[in-house]
């Protein structure tokens, strides 16, 4: 073994320990400030909100986004926006401190009820300890080793970055392939044998806090081959479902990112709207993962399906048009789930199809975020690990990912070639009657 592959080994161990550790903390975080802004101590968040008292469901969003707004206010006038993506491009240089108390920022946000993902917050912050990490380790064996090279370090932050995620949501496999898929787009071998080793040690290092499981009641694996006939037919369903959501946060998104003063007020308000909107529908705040267990629990009406399936990405999209950052992946899978409920209870009431509704939901939100990500295998795994169904259940999501996935990219080649300039006729075709 070489020096290199020493260093790079031993990196690759530290890596997913820290990741682990970050997303612990950030996990951490967000659980104390759910319990402080909604005034309960044991339970998920929605059980905190269904008990707490319409004007504390007002206000815990609107306190939460005027302080998170103040903080990134102070942040960006002097440090400007992180950027996590750019760093690990080697585009900036690695910004520690700022990046760590944006990652804060975001979990104060979110913990306060703001409808944005939890998952760029640990990504961010296991990014930092990494950097931190194995430029000790760096500077520990660099008498008697080789250093890393930029490649490596490229790979280290990736890895980092979705062993965070794999982290806070118990999800090895799909932090893994977050890694390898979404950031660094390639299924080299040593990346993904660096992603799937750090993203399973972060998952064993937070275990104590992240820990979660669902006893659901499933379809029977008879059943197995007509829900993969349905994942086909749900497909077109969830790329129109994705498209648009990712065409309303490619809109809502300020361009540059908000650095004034308004990002107090800004926050302030999205936080008042979301919380006046959860006194009727207190599945609305926060990540999307109430929407997630009230669709998978068949918890919801038909009218109360569509109404998240309109809200979730409305007020998705408010927090980022007020300047507010964080995670698409949850509020994705909420909207997509909350499309394939819908979707489940007009055929069941239409054609009396006894349809599933939690596979189907989870079906159509594997979709969704095969679209949003570009990475079907990406997400199916998540969607699957995320509920603990069935191993033959992960076969119906991969079909509607990568059956999603398909008709997008089908899609695109079609608008290339109709946008393509027609070819200038030659000279014989010019000489032709």
């Amino acid at each position: 073994m070489t020096r290199r592959a020493l260093e790079f080994g031993s990196a690759v161990l530290l890596t997913g320990l820290l990741a682990g550790v970050a997303g612990a903390l950030t996990v951490s975080l967000l659980h104390a400030v759910e319990h402080l802004a909604y005034h309960y101590s044991y339970g998920l968040l929605l059980d905190g909100i269904g008990a707490s008292s319409p004007v504390r469901r007002a206000l815990a969003p609107a306190i939460g986004g005027a302080l998170a707004g103040l903080g990134w206010w102070l942040l960006r006038r002097r440090y400007g926006t992180p950027s996590l993506s750019a760093t690990i491009a080697g585009k900036k240089p690695m910004q520690h401190l700022p990046m760590a108390a944006d990652a804060a920022l975001q979990a104060l946000v979110v913990g306060s009820g703001a409808s944005l993902g939890r998952e760029t917050a640990p990504r961010q912050l296991a990014a930092v300890l990494s950097s931190y990490g194995t430029t000790w380790l760096g500077r520990l064996t660099a008498s008697t080793m080789g250093t890393l090279t930029a490649r490596d370090r490229e790979i280290l932050l990736s890895c980092a970055a979705g062993a965070g995620l794999g982290a806070v949501y118990s999800v090895p496999l799909g932090g893994a392939f977050f890694a390898a898929r979404v950031m660094m787009g390639t299924w080299h071998p040593k990346v993904v044998g660096t992603a799937l080793i750090t993203s399973s040690l972060a998952v064993a290092v937070s275990h104590p806090v992240t820990h979660f499981e669902r006893d659901l009641t499933w379809p029977e694996p008879a059943l197995s081959y007509q829900f993969t006939m349905l994942a086909l037919a749900i497909a077109p369903l969830a790329v129109v479902i994705g498209l648009a959501f990712n065409r309303l946060m490619a809109l809502a998104g300020p361009k540059p990112q908000l650095t004034s003063w308004v990002l107090v007020p800004g926050v302030a308000l999205a936080g008042l709207i979301t919380g006046i909107c959860s006194i009727y529908r207190p599945e609305l705040p926060g990540n999307g993962r109430s929407v997630l267990i009230v669709s998978v629990d068949a918890q919801l009406s038909l009218a109360a399906a569509a109404v998240l399936l309109v809200l979730k990405p409305l007020l998705t999209a408010l927090y980022l048009r007020v300047g507010a950052v964080g995670g698409m992946i949850t509020p994705a899978l909420a909207t997509g789930a909350a499309a394939g409920t819908v979707a489940t209870f007009a055929l069941n009431g239409l054609a009396d199809a006894h349809l599933h509704v939690p596979a189907v939901a989870l079906t159509c939100a594997a979709g969704v975020l095969a679209i949003t990500q570009r990475a079907p295998a990406f997400a199916a795994l998540f969607v699957w690990e995320l509920a603990h169904p069935p191993v033959w259940l992960l076969l119906v999501f991969a079909v509607a990912a990568y059956s999603s996935h398909g008709i997008r990219l089908l899609r695109e080649q079609s608008a290339a070639r109709t946008k393509a300039p027609e070819p200038k006729p030659t000279q014989e075709q010019l000489k032709e009657p």
